[in-house]
């Protein structure tokens, strides 16, 4: 006979999150310690907002690229401003949990600017990356404003490609209409 849990476990019950999610301040004294540690940093970010197949694939993807990967999660009203009322449907401090959860994932960190040149100019990882429906030039496909700070440091820009028929809104839209 199979065990039966008395109740669900939740935040007060679960062990906690292999990863941590730190605020920018810590994150800060843990990438110095990082590099005097001669650790590869690598940093992607996004809203990560329904877990997909494709975000999986990425974020193996961004951390087989380096040592260390840090994700910057977009927060709730970043991602509103972004991608419009109604989203996210996951709240931040979950999607971080969900996120850090992830054996790829080494740290998690929440911020609130719209794009993440502001964090990956302080964080200065050694290898920045981003999704196949960005451009580093800006030519072809969504630009890239992180990929100008990036340079400016010496660190390398990396574009991962995207997993075809697997996006978020696809995902939202497939739902939607009960397919």
């Amino acid at each position: 006979q199979p065990a039966v849990l008395a109740r669900s476990p939740d935040e007060d019950t679960m062990p906690p999150a292999p990863a941590p999610v730190l605020d920018r301040a810590t994150l800060l004294v843990e990438r110095a310690a990082l590099a005097r540690a001669g650790r590869v940093v690598v940093f992607t970010n996004g809203c990560f907002d329904l877990l997909h197949v494709g975000h999986l694939r990425y974020l193996a993807a961004a951390r087989a690229v380096g040592d260390v990967l840090i994700v910057g999660l977009n927060s709730d009203d970043s991602v509103r401003r972004l991608k419009g009322p109604g989203r996210p449907l996951v709240p931040a401090h979950e999607r971080a949990e969900i996120l850090a959860a992830l054996r790829w994932v080494d740290y998690v960190t929440i911020f609130d600017e719209p794009t993440a040149e502001d964090l990956v100019a302080a964080l200065r990882p050694d290898i920045y990356v981003k999704g196949g429906d960005y451009d580093p030039t800006g030519r072809q496909g969504k630009p890239l404003p992180e990929a100008a700070v990036v340079a400016r440091y010496g660190g390398r820009v990396v574009v991962v490609p995207l997993t075809p028929g697997h996006s978020t809104t696809d995902l939202i839209r497939r739902i939607r209409d009960g397919r």
